[in-house]
């Protein structure tokens, strides 16, 4: 999977690289089986996976600088970025793209279909993350802590943008609360994150709309979601050029 970073090209990469070997943990090594299995279907109760499943349609803010509408039913994304609007079928990175309200084509247009289904394929999993820990290519392993806190460590071994990447949750007593992150987008192994503000659809699904790395914070914004498209989205439907394309 393709996840949200926040290193830029570094102005003197071998003192990057010193620093970022220095502070990196390793991947830790778990126990797959029936016991990670259940730890993992206990995590997607928690975020009430079954509400997310009826979910047919979801819209999201990207941390102020994207934007998307997901009807989910039909495997379509709306993506708004700036004076750029891509309507995409997920399934197979195609659409109509749209720069200024003028129709892209050839190379630029294939870009911008690519640029927006990464976007969906990176924010979407930061949107509803948890619910992914059964996808297809994934592996689960339970990761005991020198306390004896059991921790859930999901490695996505196909799929995405980047496969390879893994991700230690811990559930605490409730929701989610943080994971760490092993991404071949980030130099540092272990990095973690927090997962908080969490927020409830009207579906009932539970979502994340906040995490803090470090110094840095990502927020999802307007975030809502509906049992179907037309009931998230008044008047006419915002896919039907895909639908006579």
């Amino acid at each position: 999977m393709r996840k949200w970073y926040w290193f830029t090209v570094p102005v003197a990469a071998v003192a990057v690289v010193i620093a970022c070997s220095a502070i990196s943990e390793p991947r830790p090594v778990g126990q797959a089986g029936k016991n990670a299995d259940d730890l993992a279907h206990s995590m997607l109760q928690r975020v009430n996976a079954d509400a997310w499943e009826s979910t047919k349609a979801v819209t999201w803010n990207f941390g102020g600088r994207r934007s998307h509408l997901w009807d989910r039913e039909r495997g379509y994304d709306l993506y708004k970025k700036g004076e750029r609007e891509v309507l995409l079928r997920i399934s197979d990175q195609t659409g109509i793209a749209r720069e200024n309200g003028q129709v892209l084509t050839g190379e630029e247009a294939q870009k911008a279909l690519r640029d927006a289904w990464e976007s969906w394929v990176n924010d979407s999993f930061w949107l509803n993350a948890p619910t992914k820990c059964f996808d297809e290519g994934t592996e689960r392993f339970v990761v005991r802590d020198a306390d004896g806190n059991e921790h859930l460590l999901v490695a996505y071994t196909s799929g995405g943008v980047t496969p390879g990447d893994a991700y230690l949750w811990s559930m605490g007593d409730g929701l989610p609360v943080s994971w760490k992150m092993w991404t071949q987008v980030i130099p540092i192994g272990g990095v973690r994150t927090t997962w908080e503000g969490w927020q409830q659809l009207s579906t009932g699904a539970w979502i994340s709309t906040k995490h803090e790395f470090s110094t840095r914070t990502l927020e999802l914004t307007d975030v809502r979601g509906a049992m179907s498209l037309a009931e998230l989205v008044q008047g006419a439907d915002p896919f039907a050029a895909l639908e006579t394309n």
